[in-house]
């Protein structure tokens, strides 16, 4: 989670919310992607760190299956996110803050928990939480009083 929350930091500095992630294969242990927002300098609502990462990871591997992998990530993933997880066939999701207004996995509902997918990661929430949530309000702090 460590390096999850330094690719939020980097993140920071750019102008983003900070909200990181990174992919690790559990058979080697190895981080295999990484991924920070990239909404704002792209113009694009996709850009999420999870989808980053996940990108990122299938073409290091060359397959859209990521079995045998751990997404880390700082702030519970939203139903975009959740999605890609479930069609990625991440084995296991580890998220930091929970996110009570867009949270895919706990907050709102949990979609990977849903037997009706023919996935379902393991999930380990609130690691590193307040951490994660703190650079969150620092930034938004920032961003109000700007205005």
């Amino acid at each position: 989670m460590e390096q999850a929350l330094t690719q939020a930091k980097e993140a920071e500095t750019r102008g983003e919310v900070p909200i990181g992630c990174i992919i690790v294969d559990n058979l080697t242990g190895e981080v295999i992607a990484k991924g920070s927002n990239e909404r704002e300098e792209t113009q694009d609502a996709i850009k999420h760190a999870e989808i980053i990462a996940i990108e990122a990871a299938c073409k290091k591997i060359g397959s859209w299956r990521l079995e045998h992998t751990s997404l880390f990530v700082t702030l519970e993933p939203c139903p975009m996110c959740a999605g890609a997880i479930i069609n990625s066939r991440v084995e296991e999701v580890i998220f930091g803050a929970s996110d009570p207004k867009a949270g895919l996995v706990g907050s709102i509902n949990n979609l990977l928990t849903e037997t009706r997918y023919n996935h379902q990661p393991e999930v380990l929430s609130n690691i590193k939480a307040d951490e994660s949530a703190q650079l969150l309000r620092n930034f938004f702090r920032k961003i109000r009083s700007k205005k």
